[in-house]
Order: structure tokens, then C-alpha cells, then sequence
């Protein structure tokens, strides 16, 4: 197979699979999205969806998100891991959505990257996931698929989101970006990873990945 129909095959595989995705986290509007991708850093998502609740239940906005301190979001986020510095995060980037932007979130990727505890991904999931922005956030399970389907050499997440906006139509963007994450968890997780049921490794897989899952299935 070619490399352009390796990645027909994919995404072929996966519109079959996942018709139509969930978005993993809830929320209800871009600044319960933005607060929710923000706590999902090194967190997983089932468990920023048991916090959140507890967290927008006193606020979910950012004129009620000021009225309390740091130390309050702190005592709420703490199960997130990292609350020192997301507690802040949030307090201040909801300071900043009120004085700048009226407390709309920014629809604008250089605008939302600015804001405290706000990287390139959270900026990418809020513009993909609220606004509809063709954007093509990379978490640990696309960077993963992408190493092992030889789409990408994975060096670093900037390099994986590169590759992939060069391999898949912009218009498919979003919709790939969810679909990938599901397939991942399902399908090809980091741990207790079962190259059998994995379809799409199974058939495109990078050579050296196959080869090393196979080894080690032997020594067990």
C-alpha cells in the first residue's frame, strides 16, 4: 500500500467505527470547555468529569470563577493533579476574560495560547471543539497512532501535529482528531495493547512496531 492509501484505509476504518464522537469532556459552552481541557493536562478525562461538576457548580463563568480564591478552585481541582498551578491558571485567565474580552472566550488561536496555563493544545481543542476551527490537537494517544501507523517519526507532538494536518483533508480535522482519541483507547492503548484486535496496525503498522510487539508477546 501507498503512503496515501494507508491513510485512506485509516480514516476509511474509522468512519466506520465512529460515525459520529462524543466529545470526551462535558461541558456546555467554550469557557466550561476551556476550564475542562485546562484540568485534563496529566489527568484523565473520566476523572476531570467527576470534578468539574463540583467546580461549576459554584462557577461556570468567569465573573463567578473571580468571586473565588485560588485556594478554593485548589481545594476543588486538587484530585486533577497540578492544582497549584491550575487553580491559578484558572483564576487568572478568567480575570483576563472579563478585562479583555467582555468574559467571552477569544475565538482566536493566538488570543487563547496567551491566556495563563493555556498551550498550543488547549488552544487547539477549544477553537476545534466549541468553535468548529479546523485544528488538530495532538494528546499522548494521536501522537501514539501516528508513531505506529508510520504517519509520523514521533520526535515530538509539534512534529505529529504537522504531519497529520499534511495527511488528512483540513475539512476532516476535527471529526479525526476524536475519532483518533477513541480508537486509541479502545483499540491500541499504551498499556495491555492487543495488536489483534487493533485493525488498523494490524494492516499498515510500522514494520518495527509489529516486530517488537510480537517479541515481547513470545517472552511472556
Amino acid at each position: 500500500m501507498t503512503k496515501s492509501e494507508k491513510v485512506k484505509f485509516a480514516m476509511e476504518t474509522l468512519d466506520a467505527l465512529y460515525p459520529e464522537v462524543p466529545i470526551p469532556l462535558d461541558h456546555k459552552d467554550p469557557y466550561t470547555l476551556l476550564i475542562a481541557v485546562l484540568l485534563s493536562a496529566q489527568c484523565t478525562d473520566e476523572r476531570v468529569n467527576k470534578i468539574t461538576p463540583l467546580l461549576f457548580a459554584k462557577a461556570d463563568n468567569p465573573y463567578d470563577m473571580v468571586k473565588m480564591t485560588v485556594e478554593e478552585i485548589q481545594d476543588i481541582i486538587r484530585p486533577c493533579g497540578l492544582s497549584p498551578m491550575k487553580s491559578k491558571g484558572i483564576y487568572g485567565l478568567s480575570h483576563i476574560l472579563i478585562d479583555k474580552y467582555n468574559g467571552e472566550v477569544p475565538q482566536d488561536m493566538a488570543a487563547l495560547e496567551e491566556l495563563p496555563a493555556v498551550g498550543h493544545k488547549t488552544a487547539s481543542v477549544v477553537m476545534s471543539q466549541a468553535f468548529g476551527v479546523p485544528a488538530f490537537p495532538v494528546d499522548t494517544h494521536i501522537h501514539r497512532l501516528m508513531y505506529r501507523w508510520n504517519f509520523s517519526n514521533g520526535k515530538s507532538v509539534e512534529q505529529t501535529e504537522r504531519d497529520a494536518k499534511r495527511l488528512f483533508p483540513e475539512n476532516k480535522w476535527n471529526l479525526l482528531h476524536l475519532q483518533l482519541v477513541w480508537y486509541g483507547r479502545q483499540y491500541s492503548p499504551a498499556r495491555g495493547w492487543n495488536l489483534e484486535i487493533d485493525i488498523i496496525t494490524s494492516v499498515i503498522g510500522r514494520k518495527t512496531v509489529i516486530n517488537e510487539y510480537y517479541k515481547k508477546k513470545e517472552k511472556k
